[in-house]
């Protein structure tokens, strides 16, 4: 009884595993597809980053110490931040009067929402470094059976054929997987410079918030 229900039994999981091999192949091919594009973002980024001019942190903190709220708005406004970050500096100029407590939280929370918007980013492509190679290997292992099978009668086409598609597959994820980390890398350190940046410019305008510099005049 046991033999035809273990033949049963192998028969269904190769079934299963034979059928999961186009599937396997499509999100290979979507992973790669999600790659190029995040490519393309971090090209566009990388040149928007080499057309901005470095901002002095210091010099740009030293300069709102003495200015009101509206000024500390315009100064920021004509910096060479990112817009991102003009926008949430702006957001906190503009919730100024708020008490002292108020204002930390609410600088708490725009920053906290700027890392989570940062860590999506690169979520992505941490995703496809995790997936890509998975589904690579799984695409070099089930064309493998037949393969095996099809040696053993002698039929070296069918043998070619399966090594084939387990050598493309496992390239594909590979491919997907090391540029997609060298993207997460090159991001992470990116962002990370620029959610300090933010963090050192709004405690700045917390200090002078607290002591009663910036109100309106």
């Amino acid at each position: 009884m046991d033999g035809p229900i273990l033949t049963h039994l192998k028969t269904t999981l190769h079934g299963v595993a034979t059928g999961l091999l186009i599937p396997t192949i499509i999100i290979l091919l979507l992973l790669l597809a999600l790659t190029v594009i995040e490519l393309g973002g971090l090209l566009v980024e990388i040149l928007t980053e080499n057309r901005r001019k470095k901002v002095d942190i210091s010099q740009l903190i030293n300069q709102l110490q003495t200015k009101t709220a509206a000024e500390i708005k315009c100064t920021i406004e004509r910096s060479q931040l990112l817009q991102r970050q003009k926008a949430v500096l702006a957001e906190l100029v503009n919730n100024h009067d708020l008490p002292a407590s108020s204002r930390r939280a609410l600088a708490r929370r725009l920053l906290t929402a700027e890392e989570g918007h940062y860590y999506r980013l690169t979520d992505r492509t941490d995703l496809i470094a995790r997936l890509a190679p998975m589904f690579g290997l799984m695409g070099t292992l089930i064309p493998l059976g037949p393969g095996i099978i099809a040696l053993s009668r002698g039929d070296t086409q069918t043998l070619a054929d399966s090594l084939l598609i387990a050598f493309d597959t496992t390239v594909a994820g590979l491919a997907a997987a090391g540029v997609s980390f060298l993207i997460s890398r090159w991001r992470k350190r990116w962002y990370q410079d620029h959610l300090d940046t933010l963090a050192a410019l709004m405690e700045s305008l917390l200090e002078v918030f607290d002591h009663g510099r910036g109100s309106e005049k």
